[in-house]
C-alpha cells in the first residue's frame, strides 16, 4: 500500500491489489475517509497511519456498493458511516451480498482471520447534497450522484482542496467496467461522465476508485478517451481502446461491456477477481 499527500488536508492511499484507493479529507479537527484498500494488513495500518498525519476521523463515507469499496469498517468499526441514497437503497435489497464477496475473495487469495463486516444502520445522504466537516474550520463536501458502472453511487468533490474523488469513474488503469447485474448501464455511465466534466475541469487532483491519482489535466484526458469509448460502443461503431488500457483483462472488460449493450443479461461475472 502507499500513502500520496495529495493536499495538506487530503491523503490516498492505493491498494496492492487492483490500485484500490482510500481517501482521508480534513478540516480542521475533523477527517473523513473515503472507500477503502481490500487486503487485512492495509486496513490494519490506517488507524496509525491516520492518527499519525493528524487526522482525527469522524466518519467514513462510501462513493458506492461494490464489496471492496465498504472495508473501512473493519478497520474503524465503531465509525459512523455515510452512503448516497442510491447505495443505502442497494445495501438494503441485498444485505449480506458485500459480506459474500468478501469471503469468496479471501478464500481465492487464502486469507485467514478476517472478522464478519458489519454494514449496520448507514446513513443515507441526499443526492446531489453536501457534509459539513469540521467543528473549529467548517467546510463541506460536495456529493454528485453517479450512476453507470452500477447503479449507485456518489463522487465526492473538496472544495478547498480542488480534489474529485469519482469512484469507480476516471480511471487510468481500468476501462469502463458496466456491471449491469448491479444496475449499470453504458447510458447511465456516459450521462455521470457528462455530469462530472465541470468539476473534473476545475480539479487539481482526481482519484479514482482504480488507480494512482492524478493531475486535472491527466483526468481531462481520461474522461475524453472514456467518453469516446462510450459514445463508440453506444453506436456500434468500430471500439479502439484506449492507450494503456489495451491488455487481454481489459479486452475481457469490453467484450463483458459489449455483451451488455447487446444482450442486457440479468447477471455476469466481472473480470476483476472477488466481484
Amino acid at each position: 500500500m502507499r500513502a500520496l499527500a495529495v493536499h495538506p488536508d487530503v491523503i490516498v492511499v492505493v491498494s496492492g491489489v487492483w490500485q484500490t484507493t482510500a481517501t482521508a479529507v480534513r478540516s480542521g479537527d475533523e477527517a473523513f475517509l473515503i472507500d477503502s484498500p481490500p487486503l487485512p494488513e492495509e486496513l490494519d495500518a490506517l488507524p496509525s497511519l491516520l492518527e499519525q498525519a493528524g487526522f482525527a476521523l469522524r466518519g467514513l463515507l462510501v462513493t458506492h456498493g461494490d464489496w471492496d469499496h465498504l472495508l473501512a469498517r473493519l478497520a474503524f468499526p465503531e465509525a459512523s458511516l455515510g452512503v448516497g441514497e442510491s447505495t443505502a437503497t442497494r445495501l438494503r435489497a441485498k444485505p449480506g451480498e458485500a459480506h459474500r464477496r468478501l469471503r469468496e475473495f479471501d478464500a481465492q487469495w487464502y486469507i485467514e482471520g478476517r472478522r464478519a463486516l458489519s454494514l449496520a444502520d448507514p446513513q443515507a445522504l441526499p443526492l446531489p447534497g453536501r457534509v459539513s466537516i469540521g467543528s473549529d474550520t467548517v467546510a463541506e463536501l460536495e456529493l454528485h450522484p453517479t450512476a453507470g458502472h452500477t447503479a449507485d453511487g456518489m463522487a465526492v468533490w473538496v472544495p478547498w482542496a480542488q480534489v474529485l474523488v469519482c469512484g469507480d469513474y476516471l480511471s487510468p488503469v481500468e476501462l469502463p467496467m458496466i456491471s449491469p447485474e448491479s444496475g449499470g448501464s453504458a447510458e447511465a455511465y456516459r450521462e455521470t461522465l457528462r455530469r462530472l466534466e465541470p468539476l473534473v475541469q476545475a480539479a487539481a487532483t482526481v482519484v479514482p476508485g482504480h488507480g494512482m491519482p492524478m493531475p486535472g489535466a491527466r483526468a481531462r484526458e481520461i474522461l475524453a478517451q472514456d467518453s469516446a469509448y462510450l459514445d463508440q460502443l453506444l453506436s456500434g461503431q468500430q471500439v479502439t481502446l484506449p492507450p494503456g488500457r489495451r491488455s487481454a483483462t481489459q479486452r475481457q472488460i469490453h467484450a463483458r461491456n459489449l455483451s451488455s449493450r447487446v444482450r442486457r443479461p440479468r447477471s455476469a461475472s466481472p473480470p476483476r477477481a472477488g466481484f
